[in-house]
């Protein structure tokens, strides 16, 4: 009897081991474990911002576990199969950014949501990583005969979706889509002299550009030199952020004893701004460590990257990795005063589940590159 009940509990074990291998074979994690404790840091963050509105919490909970099945799926797709999403993601995008501009929703003066029936989808989120991994399966395809006229190309699938963008306006997804692209670009071996040349090119036309701004944008660049200028308008965001960086010191106020967030002074405290409350609640001290995760999570991802055996694993995982980079830069520095506003949230941290499931459904590429038997040319 008592033989009977050991075997079974080993068997028990044995297919609880076989059914945890199967679920985590997939995952990296390293990266897993850097991405959790950054959501975590969040949550708690999210719970102090919102003056403990646990229904916000619940929801951002839902968000995440959401997004963490994306993730997982993503992750046991075969490298083939993201190869061959990247043309049918990248049409369905553009079709639905024109859908937008035809027969989209206005919110708040702005053209951006589709409505589908079933529910309102933002199809800018999903050029996020459409494009980037259009532009590495173009690249992979045409890797023996790279010339100037495939990095014309390149750029010419870039811009489409960054002009539509741009027509809604939603100005901040259009750059972070620009930058995303450019990052492809310069991995793929753009010349340094071309590179030089778009850049004073770009300082050119600055003049140029401002003319076609709209008024809001303006204001958001004038109020980034000089926040003093409108202190209750246009400036209060960034005046406000500002005084919650600062009075945080050096070991901050405590968890929940922020007096910008819980006296509501915080403009967008649980999405765009929550870094401030972040900083006024944990000083540089916290900074400093949520930097250090931020860098473990980079760190590993440009492991990935390094250890990837193609042209097109290589390109889709240094652009998801830079992009990461540039989200975190953009909303710290807006948040700091340095950047203009431009509605980007702080990666894992800040509050919505659209920017979550996007950044994940990128690490869940990640994954799939790292753990899946490497691509070989033929």
């Amino acid at each position: 009897m008592a033989s009977t009940s050991g075997s079974h509990f080993k068997s028990s074990a044995f297919d609880l081991g076989k059914l945890w291998y199967y679920l985590t074979r997939y995952i990296d994690k390293f990266l897993l474990i850097g991405l959790l404790l950054l959501m975590i840091v969040g949550l708690f963050t999210l719970y102090s911002a919102t003056g403990g509105d646990i229904t916000r919490v619940g929801k951002q909970t839902l968000h995440i576990c959401v997004a963490l099945l994306v993730m997982w799926l993503v992750a046991n797709v075969p490298l083939q199969q993201i190869m061959r999403l990247a043309l049918p993601l990248y049409l369905v995008g553009l079709i639905l950014l024109i859908g937008v501009a035809l027969f989209g929703e206005i919110h708040n003066g702005a053209r951006r949501w589709l409505n589908i029936g079933i529910t309102r989808i933002q199809p800018s989120e999903i050029m996020k990583i459409a494009v980037p991994l259009m532009m590495a399966w173009y690249f992979d395809k045409n890797e023996i005969t790279l010339r100037l006229k495939e990095y014309v190309g390149a750029t010419l699938i870039l811009m489409l979706p960054v002009l539509l963008i741009l027509r809604q306006p939603d100005l901040g997804t259009a750059l972070l889509i620009a930058v995303s692209g450019f990052y492809v670009l310069f991995l793929a071996g753009l010349s340094w002299r071309i590179i030089g040349g778009l850049i004073v090119t770009a300082l050119t036309c600055v003049p140029i550009l401002w003319s076609f701004m709209h008024d809001y944008q303006q204001r958001r660049v004038l109020t980034m030199l000089d926040p003093s200028q409108d202190p209750l308008g246009a400036g209060y965001h960034i005046i406000q952020s500002s005084i919650a960086i600062g009075s945080g010191g050096v070991v901050g106020k405590g968890w929940q004893k922020g007096t910008q967030a819980q006296l509501d002074f915080l403009p967008e405290q649980s999405t765009d701004f929550i870094f401030a409350v972040f900083s006024e609640e944990f000083g540089l001290i916290g900074n400093s460590l949520l930097l250090l995760l931020y860098l473990l999570v980079i760190g590993r991802c440009m492991v990935i990257t390094a250890n990837a055996s193609t042209q097109f694993t290589r390109l889709i995982a240094g652009s998801i990795t830079l992009t990461f980079c540039t989200y975190i830069f953009v909303n710290m520095g807006m948040v700091s005063g340095i950047l203009p506003v431009v509605g980007v949230p702080l990666p894992l941290i800040s509050y919505g589940g659209t920017a979550m499931v996007t950044m994940l459904l990128g690490f869940g590429i990640l994954m799939s590159i790292q753990t899946h038997p490497k691509l070989v040319k033929t």
